[in-house]
């Protein structure tokens, strides 16, 4: 199994947690957020991202406002709501958790 699939659920479990991250530093679009994943590992296709959105708006994470772009069409620009800023509060809390059990399991194998 090559290694991109078999990390596949880690990367789709994280995404949520990232795109919320991403949203939470600044009021996004949908290309800002593809663009800071793109070079990642979490490099992401459209067809990933807006059900994504889609998801979190309908939990109620986020929300979005539609913008006039004098570039185009307008823009739907997506900010965290409180809701979604608990949550990623606390998906962060439980991240650092994580992260620090990883780290002290097995300690002596170099890994």
């Amino acid at each position: 199994m090559p290694i991109n699939e078999k990390f596949s659920p880690i990367r789709k479990g994280l995404l949520e947690f990232l795109v919320l991250k991403i949203i939470a530093a600044e009021r996004v679009y949908a290309a800002d957020v593809l663009k800071q994943l793109s070079g990642t590992e979490f490099a992401t296709p459209e067809g990933t991202l807006y059900p994504l959105l889609s998801k979190l708006r309908r939990e109620e994470l986020v929300d979005y406002e539609w913008t006039e772009s004098e570039a185009g069409p307008p823009r739907k620009y997506y900010a965290l709501t409180a809701k979604g800023r608990e949550q990623l509060r606390e998906t962060a809390d439980y991240w650092q958790k994580i992260n620090a059990t990883v780290k002290s399991l097995g300690a002596n194998t170099g890994f």
